[in-house]
């Protein structure tokens, strides 16, 4: 007799796509300067009709990305139930992730695959992700972040900051990693700018030694930072520990750490204590959960990447929403984001207190337009140069 609550996957497709980013829409950061913008999608099928969406990281090669999906991760998923989104994930573990496998991008390719998987099960219940999350729809408080407020002269900067918090925002995230001198310049010109009241985080984007952050560390704590992201490459656990000692100001990091395993060890390590896996690369939702939880056993606090694409937004504000350490949602101001604005429905609106609510339609909340897919295919090369 065949199970009735047991939702049988019967296909995952994959779709690597990419728009252009045009001269004056780029965006000079640590990483490089913005050139297109790449996602990978999913959809995966069941045999009851429904279907769900999900965000998969780019990881600088998306054409690589779709590949290991399509090859490796599929034929573990395929005829598997939607709804055992733990055992999938233990399965994916045992063949992929632990012998011989691809970790991170084994990792980035299961997340989308998982989130999809979360979407299915909402869908089938009837119910918003929050909710079967085991959360409520309330108030998330965001900071005007993605690919956006780059290396730039500061008034520029300030013009910028100032039509985000016309938009509602209460907190921006400002980008480091340039030379210490030229970083202070900018948080100094939009802190007189603005005043003490306006939240100031930043990102340096791995583009800090020791040194420079030894230099940088006492003036962000004078301009009151409410943290440095990233000064370090994410294995660099040496380097964040030393920087803790050297100001008041937080450390973060977490986009670029993969599973509860690695985040253990920057537990352990003591020197980062703003935690922020992205759902579309940690391994999942149901991986993220595990994170946050175990994060909220050191009282720490989760504030997600939010990545490329409306879904992973969306899916962030309900994942906010089910867990009792969540912290700001990183809302995706960059300009002319076809993947936000284009490809799927409205993810999220900011109200007058700088905050977000998540979707009420069943499942993740957003609509996605197919077409685009099809009209956005891959454009091979790097995303930044």
């Amino acid at each position: 007799m065949s199970n009735p609550s047991r939702l049988t996957i019967t296909d995952v497709q994959v779709f690597p796509t990419s728009f252009p980013v045009a001269p004056e829409d780029s965006v000079t950061l640590g990483v490089g300067r913005t050139v297109k913008r790449d996602a990978v999608i999913l959809k995966v099928s069941t045999d009851a009709g429904i279907t769900g969406w999900g965000e998969t990281h780019h990881g600088r090669a998306p054409g690589a990305v779709a590949k290991i999906v399509d090859s490796i991760l599929k034929p573990i998923a395929l005829g598997g139930d939607a709804h055992d989104v733990v055992g999938l994930w233990k399965k994916m573990y045992d063949r992929q992730l632990i012998s011989h496998g691809l970790g991170a991008a084994t990792c980035i390719g299961w997340s989308g695959l998982d989130m999809a998987l979360w979407d299915i099960r909402a869908k089938a219940a009837g119910v918003p992700l929050y909710r079967l999350l085991g959360g409520a729809s309330r108030a998330i408080p965001a900071y005007a972040g993605g690919i956006s407020l780059g290396y730039q002269d500061p008034g520029s900067l300030v013009d910028e900051t100032r039509m985000h918090l016309a938009a509602g925002y209460r907190a921006v995230k400002l980008r480091a990693g340039d030379t210490v001198k030229n970083d202070v310049a900018r948080i100094t010109a939009v802190r007189r700018a603005f005043g003490d009241d306006l939240v100031i985080l930043t990102d340096a984007n791995t583009g800090y030694d020791v040194a420079k952050a030894r230099a940088a560390l006492p003036h962000f704590d004078a301009l009151n930072v409410g943290w440095l992201e990233e000064p370090f490459a994410p294995h660099d656990h040496h380097s964040y520990k030393l920087a803790a000692g050297l100001g008041r100001t937080p450390l973060a990091a977490g986009e670029n750490h993969y599973t509860r395993f690695e985040f253990q060890h920057v537990l352990e390590t003591g020197a980062v204590t703003i935690l922020q896996p992205d759902l579309s690369k940690t391994g999942g939702i149901t991986e993220a959960l595990r994170i946050a939880h175990l994060a909220s056993t050191w009282k720490l606090p989760i504030h997600p990447h939010t990545s490329m694409t409306g879904l992973n937004m969306a899916a962030t504000i309900h994942f906010l929403c089910a867990i009792d350490n969540g912290g700001y949602f990183e809302a995706d101001v960059s300009r002319k984001n076809r993947f936000r604005d284009q490809m799927v429905s409205s993810p999220y609106e900011v109200d007058a207190e700088g905050c977000v609510r998540p979707r009420e339609a069943p499942g993740i909340g957003v609509e996605m337009d197919e077409a685009f897919l099809a009209a956005h295919p891959l454009i091979d090369g790097p995303a930044y140069v």
